[in-house]
């Protein structure tokens, strides 16, 4: 048995809606359902979803505060006033700074921008850098991706002589500044359409206003900022993606050019994966470890020879970045580890001097990742007293809330549902800590903390083809709110399986069901494959691509999960990896090592004394048999045969006392020993030894390795046939000899209890040892089946 890491929870559908999509939108009935899934239930929302055009857009001024804004700007503009475009330095901030830069040099400004050194300063609006703007002559202040929480910033610029005009996309606080335009589509009263904009939208959307029409040639920055905030792509989300990769596939912004030639894509159709994991982190590196001034400066380049140079240095603090996030990750999970058990913290919160606030983030996502629980982690900084990081929340628990909860513990903090960022006194932390544990367990249960896989459509190999894949694909682009169609394909088995990838993390299987083969491959999964049996029926979770090679396409499952609901036997017999394996699984909780005979026992005492210094040794054994039983552990849902059982009976009770039992490992010992026990006299060498001892009554002990030698027996089955003549009285035994019994009495050999027992062992052993995988499966199944509860 194969548990699944996570709920699968198998998506419902309407069969007379579906059926009205797929007529009224002229698509297949499984489009259909995958759109009546998302919740477009209604030709029109199907056909504005399948067909993305910019007449989609909303009007900009349906934002409250767009319209005096607007006045304003364009005031600003023919007047000659210095405006400066106070940005912020992620991606989105980034994105949306650059797309105000090319704005304002359209229009003919007079501006320059400021986005805030995330170490010096920290995120938003600050005193003292509208301070220096104020003295250098800027009027108007336009924010892009911040402000929205910064009451007393924006009151202090606008003390200055400055008029501060407000977008942002965040969650807005009770109180808001009072600034001269506040546009935000979560802000109370604004009749809106669609609140779920990124920062780059608000921007975009004042753009759109200004320029009196959709800015389409800016559409390629509003996708970026849009699909690395990981805000839902749908209504004009999905229309900043779609449109925007479609402009971005053919960009003439200068800087995006030489950004996706670092990257390796300039021959690749982008898609949003690749906006998110290799656009999107070379933008965010330049704010996470320096300033994000180098990002700006290539998406705003003029000059090709500039922008190659902006690009190739995103590229390089990229890669510092990432072995700086690798490094962090580790340091904290040793703490999590060390400190705060997951059985015991709802909530993870971890600290430390030294972390750099830039990553905290992307750290905070690899323990959610990891454990699955809410998580902020923090940078400390001593000198200042203060502790700055980023929280990663998980379905159920509402991070924003939550914090809001803690505000008293909390001097400054903002962001959504699922992030967040804040700042709080060193001596804040614990409190920070306990009160989060508080929240959590009053809103989240033990199943909360399972994560969820949302399947969209359970299907099977017969019905996957290149023609499903191409269906699939007419919903992209995908991410958060859209996510790539999660197919769950049952009863199939896994065959060849192998491990790929230069440090074989990977698993790369096929997917069979009898009549047809599917390719399969899982990233980091590789450890799935130590799991899978053959024969045994999966139950896959995943997604399904095109793979092409050589020219040729195939339809390809990327594993996201697995399952098998019944018991599994590894056949470990002819491994010759099967001691080491052992010790891995051995110290797992769930299994446990039975040992059959006596004379193992020593062996495995001495492997265990092996252990290197530093590893735990596995945990203890139970040695079983018909005669000598213990108590099996009520956790045990693994068993481990560490060698051969000697009756039917030592293994049936062993199963009987197993009634838990997920998986069963078969070791049997050393081949040598197996095959001692296979061996079986047949009558007629019985016959021939008795005969040997009617023309010799008396046999030296001494020359028992003689006689096997003459009888052409090994000597321990020598020793086994005498056993037999001495239960049925043909010979007597004396310490020095064996000695023929002149009259015996007549009896069949099959009367003798022992050879009954050693006929037993020896057709177990042989099935056991000599049979197929399908065979021992079989066996061991159809017994566990026979015996009694």
């Amino acid at each position: 048995m194969l548990k699944a890491r996570t709920r699968w929870q198998v998506a419902s559908y309407d069969e007379a809606i579906t059926s009205e999509l797929a007529q009224a939108c002229g698509i297949s009935p499984l489009l259909a359902r995958l759109l009546a899934i998302r919740g477009l239930d209604t030709p029109e929302r199907a056909k504005a979803f399948l067909h993305v055009s910019e007449e989609q857009f909303h009007s900009p001024y349906l934002l409250d505060g767009m319209e005096q804004a607007v006045l304003r700007i364009r005031q600003a503009i023919e007047t000659g006033e210095a405006i400066c475009i106070y940005g912020d330095y992620d991606a989105d901030g980034v994105s949306s700074t650059s797309l105000m830069v090319h704005l304002m040099r359209e229009l003919g400004a007079n501006f320059d921008y400021y986005i805030p050194n995330r170490f010096k300063e920290g995120y938003g609006l600050n005193k003292e850098a509208l301070t220096h703007l104020a003295q250098s002559g800027v009027k108007l202040v336009i924010t892009v991706d911040t402000g929205i929480s910064a009451v007393e910033q924006v009151e202090h610029g606008q003390q200055l002589g400055m008029d501060i005009i407000v977008t942002d996309h965040h969650e807005p606080p009770a109180v808001i500044p009072d600034a001269y335009a506040v546009i935000n589509p979560k802000k109370l009263g604004c009749t809106y359409p669609f609140d779920m904009l990124a920062g780059v939208g608000v921007a975009f959307k004042l753009a759109h206003a200004l320029l009196e029409k959709p800015p389409m040639h800016l559409i390629d920055l509003a996708a970026i900022g849009t699909i690395a905030d990981l805000v839902p792509l749908v209504d004009e989300n999905r229309i900043f993606a779609a449109l925007g990769l479609r402009r971005l596939n053919a960009t003439r912004n200068i800087g995006l050019k030489s950004l996706i030639r670092v990257c390796g894509l300039e021959e690749t159709e982008l898609s949003a994966g690749q906006v998110g994991f290799a656009i999107g982190p070379r933008i965010n590196a330049s704010g996470r470890l320096e300033t994000a001034e180098a990002a700006v400066k290539l998406l705003t380049a003029t000059d090709t020879v500039e922008a190659d140079r902006y690009a190739i240095e995103l590229d390089q603090l990229n890669q510092e970045r990432q072995e700086l996030v690798a490094q962090m990750a580790e340091e904290a999970i040793a703490m999590v580890e060390r400190e705060f058990p997951i059985e015991t913290s709802p909530v993870l919160v971890v600290a430390q001097e030294g972390w750099n606030v830039g990553v905290v983030g992307i750290v905070a996502s690899r323990l959610v990742e990891t454990f699955y629980r809410p998580t902020i982690v923090l940078g400390i900084d001593l000198e200042k007293g203060i502790a700055k990081g980023s929280a990663r929340s998980i379905a159920g628990f509402d991070m924003y809330e939550a914090l809001t909860a803690c505000k008293d513990l909390l001097p400054h903090y903002g962001g959504h549902v699922m992030a967040a960022g804040m700042t709080l006194p060193i001596e804040n932390v614990d409190l920070l800590r306990e009160r989060l544990k508080e929240v959590a367990n009053e809103c989240l249960t033990p199943e909360d903390y399972v994560p969820i896989t949302k399947v969209d459509l359970a299907t099977t190999i017969d019905e996957i083809g290149l023609d499903l894949a191409e269906q699939l694909e007419a919903l992209a682009p995908f991410g958060m709110g859209n996510t790539t169609p999660i197919l769950l394909i049952d009863e199939v088995a896994a065959a060849d399986i192998r491990k790929i990838g230069r440090d074989e993390n990977h698993l790369k299987c096929t997917l069979a069901n009898g009549t047809k083969n599917l390719d399969a491959i899982g990233f980091k999964l590789a450890h799935l494959g130590d799991q899978f049996t053959p024969k045994a029926k999966l139950a896959v979770v995943g997604e399904l691509s095109v793979n092409e090679w050589n020219g040729k396409r195939k339809p390809q499952v990327i594993i996201r999960d697995a399952s098998i609901p019944h018991l599994q036997v590894f056949d470990w017999r002819g491994s010759r990896e099967k001691r080491a394996k052992w010790r891995q699984l051995a110290r797992e909780k769930h299994a446990l090592t039975v040992v059959f005979h006596e004379e193992s026992i020593p062996g495995l005492d001495e492997l265990m004394r092996k252990e290197p210094e530093g590893v735990a040794a596995p945990a203890s054994y139970l040695h079983w048999s018909s005669d000598v039983q213990e108590t099996v552990p009520k956790e045990c849902r693994w068993l481990i045969l560490y060698d051969m059982p000697t009756r039917r009976a030592a293994l049936s009770s062993l199963l009987a006392a197993s009634p838990q039992l997920e998986r069963i490992y078969c070791i049997f010992g050393d081949p040598e020993h197996g095959l001692d026990q296979i061996q079986f006299p047949r009558q007629e060498q019985f016959k021939q030894l008795y005969q040997f001892m009617r023309q010799y009554p008396a046999i030296k002990k001494i020359h028992l390795d003689a006689l096997a030698k003459r009888q052409q027996l090994k000597p321990d089955i020598l020793k086994r046939m005498l056993a037999v003549f001495l239960e049925l009285s043909f010979i007597t035994e004396t310490e020095a000899e064996y000695v023929l019994n002149p009259q015996p009495a007549k009896s069949a050999l099959d009367r003798s209890a022992y050879f009954q027992s050693w006929q037993e062992e020896a057709e177990m052993a042989t099935e056991l040892l000599l049979s197929s995988h399908e065979s021992l499966i079989h066996y061991l199944t159809t017994w566990m089946a026979t015996t009694p509860s």
